[in-house]
């Protein structure tokens, strides 16, 4: 890495708390736009959820669909990221499918709000964002399709490919159950239903 003079790779403060101010704007967001959708929600809104003025949410987004684009094309990034990782570290394919399942589980009890906003509010990114987003999740579901290929090679592509799609809705079921059942006692169960209906039970 080439270093401008006065320069420094070291974050400042200042921007460490930007930084912090940013993802703080995103955690809002998310809360918000799942409780009263993306039309409901106005930047006065996002930057009250934080402390700020409404004007001051513009230091760091453009503007709500900024805000939006943001929420769901970095989760998604998260997610292929986190998967080929998880991947990447299993010693054999057997092994790779219980961490996808593991890794998505975890996303699915720790970001419900995403998932709501996702599954609502898709359609109201920009066109871009919403191809990047939809690229990302059909980079998603191949990881997990290759893996299924490799436990199940007698099975074809296709039928692989809906078994993780039935897999990632039964997970991303979760904010709708949730609210009657503790996370401690929704995830071992998840998990089970979630490596039978991919053929790979404990």
């Amino acid at each position: 890495m080439v270093l401008v003079p006065g320069s420094s790779s070291v974050p400042t403060p200042r921007s460490r708390a930007k930084a912090d101010r940013r993802q703080a704007l995103l955690g809002a967001a998310a809360a918000l736009f799942a409780r009263s959708g993306y039309n409901g929600v106005s930047i006065e809104d996002l930057g009250a959820a934080v402390g700020v003025s409404g004007p001051a949410v513009y230091r760091h987004f453009s503007g709500k669909p900024a805000v939006l684009a943001a929420l769901l094309v970095e989760v998604s990034e998260t997610l292929v990221a986190g998967g080929q990782a998880v991947v990447e570290g299993a010693p054999d394919a057997a092994g790779a499918l219980r961490a996808l399942v593991r890794f998505h589980t975890d996303f699915a009890l720790s970001h419900p709000n995403v998932i709501r906003v996702q599954d609502r509010d898709l359609d109201s990114l920009a066109p871009a964002d919403r191809h990047r987003v939809r690229t990302l999740q059909r980079t998603y579901v191949e990881l997990w399709v290759r893996v299924l290929g490799q436990v199940h090679p007698e099975v074809e592509a296709q039928l692989l490919r809906i078994r993780a799609q039935a897999t990632f809705g039964l997970l991303n079921s979760t904010p709708h159950t949730l609210p009657a059942s503790p996370s401690g006692a929704v995830r071992p169960l998840l998990e089970e239903m979630a490596l039978a209906a991919l053929g790979a039970a404990q």
